[in-house]
């Protein structure tokens, strides 16, 4: 059992900050409110006086635990670049936890990410929703599969393109990732009524939940034509999706706003490395949530580090996002986005005891994580 007391509760669920208490027991908050007693003299007490207190941050879009930063071809497991159409590969067969960089992540209270294969191939594989506390992915894990890779644009061109193989063209990406979909289609329509004697197809079986519309595919698009081309196909098969790095949105927010698909933006803490990335900006987050688009920040590990990811949130808040969406795209819009805020994203009575408590603002410079807590255990302590 844990007691935090004295504190300045960011919920980010609608109240307003207010110096209160906060009781977690059993990996759960138990209780908010002011002058809480512990029930148990054992209790754990954590005096965060003077300090800060927010749920722990959510990074909708990395590939931490499966490319590390140090270890070359050796520990990189990011894209499978042998075969364009790779649904069947699983985050959770390469996140390894005791990457460095999960240590980073708790040094400035990144608690949740949403980590899975690179942007290669068009379609390249499922994510996996993970805490970053744990030796063992199966005990990290909240939700796997939890999202289905597609990519548009340059990277698949420049992967397959010039070996001379599909795609080499925009037009090869869309059509090999609308001939699968459509296959994938058939497959679960056909699954549905089969009886006990279907014989599973690896290849199509990740499909299903995105058909049953439990988890989103997870398209990757810099330039306009190609969101709007990934808006076209996820409308045409009626399927969910979020927009990732969504880089030129502000040139085209309405049309987003319309088709209701949520945006995951970043990394814009980096250079302009391509052409797709020409209009990189920290206004685009603001420019999206203003015409109505739910919208989440992103480090995108290791093309920026995970560590960072508070620094994204306040540059994204200075250039007209605003503090509190800013705030909410690294907790509660972003859990929402990853189809876990029934677990994380918000301080609320049930949910996760994954928290971080700050010596000042996450989203200035100066403000400075002194406490880390995922599933109610302290994995960073520096008060008292």
């Amino acid at each position: 059992m844990l007691l935090i007391k004295n504190g300045k509760v960011f919920t980010m669920s609608g109240e307003t900050p207010d110096k209160c208490d906060i009781l977690i027991d059993g990996g759960r908050i138990a209780k908010i409110g002011p002058n809480i007693s512990a029930p148990d003299t054992a209790a754990e007490i954590i005096d965060a006086k003077g300090l800060n207190v927010y749920p722990g941050f959510v990074d909708a879009h990395s590939h931490l635990g499966i490319s590390d930063e140090k270890s070359g071809i050796a520990g990189n497991d990011n894209n499978e670049t042998t075969n364009p159409i790779t649904p069947g590969l699983r985050a959770i067969d390469a996140i390894n936890p005791l990457d460095s960089a999960f240590h980073c992540a708790v040094s400035v209270g990144v608690t949740t990410v949403m980590s899975g294969p690179g942007s290669s191939n068009p379609i390249g594989g499922q994510f996996a929703c993970i805490k970053t506390v744990g030796k063992r992915v199966e005990d990290i894990v909240i939700k796997a599969p939890s999202a289905m890779k597609i990519a548009f644009g340059e990277n698949p061109k420049k992967n397959y393109g010039k070996n001379g193989k599909t795609p080499v063209t925009r037009m090869g990406i869309a059509s090999m990732i609308r001939e699968e979909l459509e296959n994938a289609s058939y497959y679960y329509k056909s699954r549905q009524n089969a009886g006990k004697d279907f014989k599973k197809d690896l290849r199509y079986e990740p499909y299903l939940p995105l058909f049953s519309h439990d988890m989103p595919l997870k398209a990757h698009v810099h330039r306009l034509d190609d969101i709007f081309t990934a808006i076209r196909i996820a409308e045409e098969f009626g399927l969910l999706m979020t927009l990732d790095h969504c880089t030129e949105g502000h040139l085209g927010a309405e049309q987003i706003a319309e088709s209701g698909f949520p945006a995951i933006i970043g990394p814009t803490l980096s250079s302009r490395s391509k052409l797709e990335t020409e209009n990189l900006d920290f206004k685009t987050s603001g420019v999206l949530s203003k015409a109505g688009v739910r919208v989440a920040i992103t480090a995108d590990h290791p093309v920026t580090r995970i560590q960072y990811l508070p620094l994204c949130a306040g540059l994204a808040a200075k250039a007209g996002l605003g503090k509190e969406k800013a705030l909410r795209a690294i907790t509660i819009d972003a859990a929402v986005i990853c189809g876990v805020s029934d677990r994380v994203g918000s301080i609320e009575v049930g949910k996760d005891a994954d928290l971080v408590i700050y010596d000042g603002d996450p989203l200035e410079i100066m403000g400075s994580a002194v406490c880390t807590i995922v599933n109610g255990n302290t994995a960073m302590n520096k008060i008292g």
